[in-house]
């Protein structure tokens, strides 16, 4: 199964060229994650890190740029999960406008213990909802 969210690009996004300035993709990628842990994973950011003492900071992020987006574009955020470890999992994001891929971002995130800042195992309940999202090969 493929997470999607919509997002249109807004004024504040774009630069003097009138296209995307990268590190707003940036912003909508951590936007599409927190997204998916609230509706995908039914475990949102407010549950896990300001309820809970868990966390799941980026440890490596790899985007390539395919085209330029515009003020207005509507663009669809296409998540799957590459990977399920221990403690980290891998997921890639892709930005499409109509048939037209924008960005492509490769993610290694780690579930962790705040009070400790180290990884821990994540929740066989996340696991299993995570591995709803698996890329289909």
């Amino acid at each position: 199964m493929v997470f999607r969210v919509d997002r249109r690009v807004r004024f504040a996004d774009v630069d003097a060229a009138g296209i995307v300035f990268y590190p707003r993709y940036f912003e909508m990628i951590n936007a599409c994650v927190e997204d998916w842990f609230e509706t995908g994973l039914e475990h949102g950011f407010n549950a896990m890190i300001v309820k809970g003492n868990h966390a799941v900071p980026l440890a490596n992020i790899e985007v390539d740029f395919k085209a330029p987006s515009r003020l207005d574009d509507e663009l669809a955020f296409k998540l799957v999960v590459t990977e399920v470890g221990r403690s980290s999992f891998k997921l890639t994001i892709k930005a499409w406008h109509e048939d037209e891929v924008r960005m492509i971002a490769k993610l290694v995130l780690v579930y962790i213990d705040m009070d400790k800042h180290v990884p821990v195992r994540i929740p066989e309940i996340m696991r299993a909802r995570m591995l709803t999202f698996e890329e289909v090969k």
